[in-house]
């Protein structure tokens, strides 16, 4: 059965209409991710302002910095698969790839919060037909990244699957 999205509130189809703007992308892609953290604190760990906005699953990543090495936690978007966790390094339409790309092929390993359970993970960046139908899922479960692949000047947005260990 293919995934056909989440079900969202009017409140919630509207923050992502805006998110889908370059205006509301280049305003989240600032300012979402401290009020993430924020919220993520303040409901004991249940939610995330995204979640609650846009209805949208989020998946708390912990890689290790490209050249840091160091430890880095991050709320992204997360579409299931199964077991397996879909993202996409779309860095909201912009034209360099996100951070957290840099540090998945460096360090493949990581670990995730995803729905509430923590787990250990092997990231791989999936392309041909894996890429298609990765895609097209993700699409369904967040249609802004149409828009994202519209604005950007990458030939690719980049799409991994985190698989568990």
């Amino acid at each position: 059965m293919a995934y056909s999205g989440p079900t969202r509130s009017a409140w919630q189809r509207l923050n992502i209409r805006l998110a889908r703007t370059p205006l509301g992308a280049w305003a989240y892609a600032r300012i979402l991710h401290h009020v993430d953290r924020a919220a993520y604190r303040l409901t004991g760990g249940r939610y995330t302002a995204a979640e609650l906005f846009t209805g949208l699953s989020l998946v708390w990543l912990t890689t290790r910095g490209a050249r840091s090495g160091l430890a880095r936690t991050l709320p992204l978007v997360g579409t299931p698969d199964g077991d397996r966790i879909i993202l996409i390094a779309s860095n909201w339409g912009q034209n360099r790839h996100p951070a957290w790309f840099h540090n998945l092929r460096a360090h493949p390993q990581v670990t995730a919060i995803w729905r509430g359970r923590p787990g250990t993970y092997l990231a791989r960046q999936v392309e041909g037909e894996e890429y298609t139908a990765c895609w097209a899922k993700a699409l369904a479960n967040y249609p802004g990244y149409a828009d994202y692949r519209q604005r950007t000047t990458r030939a690719v947005i980049p799409v991994f699957v985190l698989e568990p260990r």
